[in-house]
């Protein structure tokens, strides 16, 4: 296979736009759910600065109760496009469920390295924790859940030595994970200059990058989830997880029929076994307490 071969079947495989065709209409019916989700919300708080550079802000869905669990949800789009309020649709039914949702923004590529999103994501969860009692929420009970990038980012949340980059936070900030459609090896992206044109890899930063070539902090347990209907690529990278972290790992959960992007529609739908196995993975973090 010629190295122009290799970019070519790596773009097919990891652009899931090539092989959804309403691809424009899900993009434009998120907008309106999250405009819908952020007005029928009042006691949300948005645009909540967790630190200094452009793009760190989150916004803040609070349970009805004091205490609740906090969900972190962490957007996708490649490191590259997307932002916060297009997922605001993700907190309501998690909120009526008792759990608070925070969704954190970051600065995109290529303004930025995917490096820095990484350095920006702990940033958002150690202010979190730093602040939850002010906020409303069990600083003890976060659970960090990320869709394609925001997978990677969700894992690297769960592979950090807290401690170590900030003395004051404890070792397991974060209480469990779930990972949808995760990105879990970075080193196939530096092949296909569709990606890496912005993302800038070379071996050695995707390796640095990679939560396949880590260990996790703790035994936070760790799901994972990816779409039937996705590439056999965004297949094989779920299933790293368990073989690489299989002290943490917690399960997978089979969604048939689903693809790379209905698969955040299931996160937001009750009864949907994807939303009923974050709110467990919320509502078990009082055990582990």
């Amino acid at each position: 296979m010629t190295p122009d071969q290799e970019a070519d079947l790596v773009t097919r495989e990891y652009n899931p736009r090539l092989s959804i065709p309403n691809v424009p209409e899900i993009f434009a019916r998120w907008v309106e759910q999250g405009k819908a989700a952020r007005s029928a919300s009042p006691n949300a708080k948005f645009d909540l600065v967790y630190g200094t550079a452009d793009g760190e802000r989150l916004d803040l869905f609070p349970a009805a109760q004091p205490g609740a669990p906090l969900l972190v949800f962490i957007h996708g789009g490649y490191w590259r496009s997307m932002d916060k309020s297009d997922f605001s649709w993700v907190a309501p039914e998690f909120a009526k469920r008792g759990i608070s949702v925070a969704l954190p923004n970051y600065t995109l590529v290529p303004k930025v390295t995917i490096e820095d999103i990484v350095r920006q994501i702990l940033r958002a969860l150690a202010w979190l924790w730093r602040n939850g009692e002010a906020l409303g929420f069990d600083r003890n009970r976060i659970v960090v859940s990320g869709h394609s990038a925001g997978g990677h980012l969700t894992e690297m949340a769960l592979a950090a030595r807290w401690p170590k980059w900030e003395p004051d936070l404890p070792k397991d900030l974060v209480k469990a994970g779930l990972a949808m459609s995760a990105l879990f090896d970075l080193r196939p992206l530096i092949k296909s200059p569709f990606f890496n044109n912005d993302f800038r890899l070379d071996e050695a930063l995707a390796c640095k990058l990679s939560p396949a070539l880590m260990t996790p902090a703790t035994r936070a347990p760790i799901m994972t989830t990816v779409g039937g209907d996705e590439s056999s690529e965004f297949h094989r990278q779920n299933g790293l997880v368990a073989s690489r972290w299989a002290k943490s790992f917690a399960g997978d959960i089979a969604m048939p029929g689903y693809n790379h992007l209905t698969l955040c529609d299931a996160l937001a739908e009750p009864g949907n076994r994807l939303f009923e196995a974050a709110v467990r993975l919320c509502e078990n973090t009082a055990a582990r307490r």
